[in-house]
């Protein structure tokens, strides 16, 4: 951090939060607003002596509340910059009549009370995500006594009691006398694991940070009775398995079994935990001294802020999903924003070090050739067929059409944002767009060979090449048997496939037609596949209008490892195809040959 500090090329805003981001890769304008610090950090050198008049004392954050703080302080030790930060909701020194002390006592005169909070605004090429993770907070869960009994703390809670700059110098005491423990217990999975409260998920980190814990009460005291009551001890990293066993030869006791409640005796305080063992089938009481919570991570609660400033995605599990968990690891769906530590999920320093480096080195190789180099794949507008309806702007996940509806300026695409879904070119009423590689022209001539001969037999696919078309890829090299009558159209989302190319396959005797793409959530281009969602439910009242089963058009989605499931629809798009007669096709055919064209399109 103090090499970061001091790099010529990096510029630390602390007291900072993000209030917008605009623009796209290689021009990205970010507004920060910088909050007012109260102390001239270039000049403060930190020597305490304002420190040592302040009269208020507050919990300390960075100790978990078990100290107290002044109103001026560091908010840890080495942080960068070297110099205090005025608390100033605290503070009684912003009314010198009521304080004022650490003016008097600041020998370089350091602190300004008519600092204000300023708003700067930064021009970078790529963005770095790394908001970190909070810890799951265990006062809903009552059982173990956490708002109760003093002497129940969390894990993070310990971590302050047995590190040597914590507020007890390194001595694990308890809460309630100020005395070593003699026995202390862990309880895993606190927040995590769990379908009913905190999180599904797999913490991570909990199991082997308990280990370590366990290791260093041990080389404290080696007597001290150590016992985890665990789910699953989950060591897999490089390293933790021989730690896991050095802490089992060190006498730490591992018992298979969550305690189902914690209780306290009145006069000792000590704790007796109630557990099952699951490895004898018995009910169990044990004592302990202390009991610590291995709670569980969870995403912060303000990444929603973030994430609809960066048009970022979120997985199940409420951290930002990726795009793509093998090949781009560290890279969001969004261009030249990449995400590194805890942002992405739960990971220890280790790995989130490794993704940081990644994230860099993504960074630097779109930055370091000066100029950017697009995807061919991209959208262009065609200037005197629009009518600046809007439309395109509207349904772009990434903002990357302009378009003044007032003036009735065309629309103009910004290529280093478009991602080349096709979802604007779907939805232009005035077929006006045109995607590079996936046209219109393209997509047509593959449904007319497809249906050229028998096409009573054959069922067209449109799969998105991320998901749907992988995951048929997928079935393929797994040999799971699927009808072979199916025939894949490939485009780069399912958002790209418009009324116009459907009704195209219905005229030329298609008995179904299937769309399919990424799972609602997963889609790579954000939330292109909520417009395929709508576009196919308007598509489907409009065929029962006139008169058509409105079953003949499905839309399925599939992922890339959903191999078993694209064989399922395989052979129930088939099903559906043996229901469907010649003469039901050639009804459909008449009936859209009738049928104005400006109905089956959208309107403007």
């Amino acid at each position: 951090m103090a090499d970061a500090g001091r790099h010529p090329n990096i510029t630390l805003l602390t007291q900072s939060e993000i209030k917008s981001v605009t623009g796209y890769v290689g021009n990205f304008q970010v507004q920060i607003l910088q909050k007012a610090r109260y102390v001239k950090e270039g000049e403060c050198t930190a020597c305490g002596d304002c420190v040592q008049v302040c009269p208020v004392l507050v919990p300390n954050e960075f100790n978990m509340g078990l100290d107290s703080r002044r109103a001026i302080y560091q908010p840890f030790p080495q942080a960068i910059p070297s110099a205090y930060v005025m608390d100033i909701d605290n503070c009684l020194g912003h009314d010198p009549v009521v304080c004022g002390k650490c003016i008097e006592a600041c020998k370089k005169k350091c602190i300004d009370f008519n600092m204000s909070d300023q708003e700067v605004t930064v021009k970078v090429g790529t963005i770095i995500v790394a908001t970190g993770m909070d810890v799951f907070d265990p006062t809903e869960m009552d059982e173990y006594g956490y708002t109760r009994h003093e002497n129940v703390v969390t894990s993070p809670e310990f971590e302050r009691l047995i590190n040597a700059g914590g507020p007890t110098q390194g001595h694990v005491l308890r809460l309630t006398d100020r005395k070593a423990p003699k026995s202390v217990a862990f309880i895993q999975c606190v927040g995590s694991r769990s379908q009913r409260r905190g999180e599904p998920y797999c913490s991570n980190i909990c199991c082997m940070n308990t280990v370590k814990s366990a290791l260093m009460l041990k080389d404290h005291d080696p007597d001290l009775d150590v016992k985890v009551f665990y789910v699953d001890m989950r060591a897999f990293g490089k390293g933790f398995e021989d730690l896991f066993r050095r802490s089992k030869a060190a006498g730490v006791r591992y018992i298979r079994g969550l305690p189902g409640a914690v209780q306290e005796e009145p006069k000792s305080r000590d704790l007796i935990l109630t557990v099952e063992n699951t490895a004898t089938n018995r009910l169990e009481e044990h004592r302990a001294e202390m009991v610590v919570l291995a709670v569980g991570v969870k995403p912060p609660e303000d990444m929603k802020v973030l994430q609809e400033m960066l048009a970022l995605q979120k997985n199940s599990d409420g951290f930002y999903l990726e795009a793509h968990p093998k090949l781009q690891p560290v890279d969001s769906a969004t261009r030249g924003i990449f995400f590194a530590g805890c942002a992405e999920g739960p990971k220890d320093i280790k790995d989130a070090v490794t993704q940081a480096s990644a994230a860099a080195a993504r960074a630097m190789r779109l930055m370091n050739p000066k100029e950017l180099q697009v995807e061919a794949i991209t959208a262009e507008v065609i200037q005197d067929a629009c009518t600046a309806c809007g439309i395109c702007a509207k349904v772009c996940p990434y903002g990357a059409i302009t378009v003044d509806t007032r003036a009735k300026t065309p629309a103009v695409v910004t290529v280093a944002a478009c991602s080349g879904c096709g979802t604007c070119a779907a939805e232009c009423p005035q077929n006006a767009i045109v995607t590079h590689h996936f046209t219109d022209a393209q997509l047509e001539a593959q449904i007319d060979a497809i249906l050229e001969e028998d096409p009573l037999e054959r069922v067209p696919v449109f799969a998105c090449n991320w998901c749907s078309y992988a995951g048929a890829d997928f079935a393929g090299v797994s040999r799971y048997q699927y009808p072979p009558n199916s025939r894949l159209i490939r485009t780069m989302c399912s958002g790209r496939v418009s009324e116009r190319l459907v009704w195209r396959a219905f005229e030329k005797g298609a008995p179904v037609v299937l769309v399919s793409g990424c799972h609602i959530g997963d889609c790579h281009y954000l939330n292109a596949n909520h417009w395929t969602e709508r576009r196919i439910g308007r598509m489907q009242k409009k065929m029962e209008k006139m008169g058509l089963r409105a079953e003949r058009l499905q839309l399925e989605w599939i992922s890339a490892a959903e191999g078993v499931r694209f064989q399922e629809v395989m052979e129930k798009m088939e099903r559906l195809r043996q229901t469907v007669t010649e003469k039901e096709v050639a009804e459909t055919k008449r009936i859209l040959k009738e049928q104005n064209k400006a109905v089956l399109v959208p309107e403007p």
